[in-house]
């Protein structure tokens, strides 16, 4: 065999090796590409688009959210005269955004118009008052404690009042009275205000003397004076770490989408509660 013949037959051997090494990264490209394809399905696959369940019925909009497998809760429940009572006020998450299947989706219940009227429980022991407000499907909203004259356990006072019209919920706080030697610093159980405007939560928790540490002007910081540095000294900002985002302003208006203490911790007159707040009207 010439030297001709040996290089002819080495160069279609090689020939024939790119080819399938060509091939070979040919076919693992498309593997890769279909993976990551069908990873992208199955991770979207498993996400639903919440859909509106604003003015439905408790059971119509139960069926909507079990066909997208997405559970319901219901949190929270207020009067509404332009929404029928067992109908949805309000939901979380809003409608059209993205969550995974099995999720949940928070709705506020509308009681429909305000029919039944806010009993007179003062002068009652606090057993006999709540067991009132049950029966009358009123709920038993803060509960609070002050050393006063007259039997221990009595209620003092009462917020809203009674046969008061307008309210936005079913809750009615009562003032107990304790011992005159009680000690001053009486707990109290936090309720929860998750979901309830500012203005609505400081009226509640004003009736047990509590209240909502809101930022102002006066409490940030004070800005020290800053003394010139050497330009070729200066420590450039670190890029790992995030700037700070100015947090939305509280209004009277917003929603509270969190609280510290948690409801059903103990709380006093001298702890404040701190929450967090979005601008964001609710869906109507």
């Amino acid at each position: 065999m010439t030297f001709r013949d040996k290089l002819r037959r080495f160069l279609a051997t090689t020939k024939m090796v790119t080819l399938r090494t060509l091939g070979g990264l040919a076919m693992l490209v498309v593997f890769v590409i279909c993976a990551f394809g069908a990873m992208r399905v199955a991770i979207h696959g498993r996400e639903v688009t919440v859909p509106s369940l604003a003015n439905l019925s408790d059971a119509d909009a139960a069926i909507a959210a079990k066909k997208l497998g997405l559970n319901l809760s219901v949190e929270n429940r207020f009067y509404a005269a332009t929404i029928p009572a067992n109908h949805v006020l309000s939901q979380s998450p809003l409608p059209g955004s993205t969550v995974r299947r099995g999720g949940q989706i928070r709705v506020t219940e509308s009681l429909g118009t305000q029919q039944v009227p806010v009993p007179d429980v003062t002068g009652q022991d606090e057993h006999p008052a709540t067991l009132m407000l049950k029966r009358l499907q009123l709920e038993l909203g803060a509960v609070a404690h002050i050393p006063g004259p007259g039997p221990s356990g009595v209620v003092l006072a009462q917020s809203p009042p009674p046969n008061v019209a307008g309210l936005d919920g079913p809750r009615v706080a009562i003032l107990i009275a304790d011992d005159e030697d009680a000690p001053a610093s009486v707990g109290y159980v936090m309720p929860s205000i998750v979901g309830l405007t500012v203005a609505t939560a400081q009226s509640r928790l004003s009736s047990a003397g509590l209240h909502i540490a809101l930022p102002t002007a006066q409490e940030a910081p004070a800005v020290p004076e800053l003394t010139p540095l050497d330009p070729s000294n200066a420590t450039p900002p670190d890029p790992a770490i995030p700037p700070t985002i100015a947090p939305p302003p509280v209004l009277s208006t917003s929603i509270i989408t969190s609280q510290s203490p948690l409801p059903g911790r103990r709380v006093s007159r001298a702890d404040n509660i701190h929450i967090t707040v979005t601008n964001s009207p609710p869906s109507p």
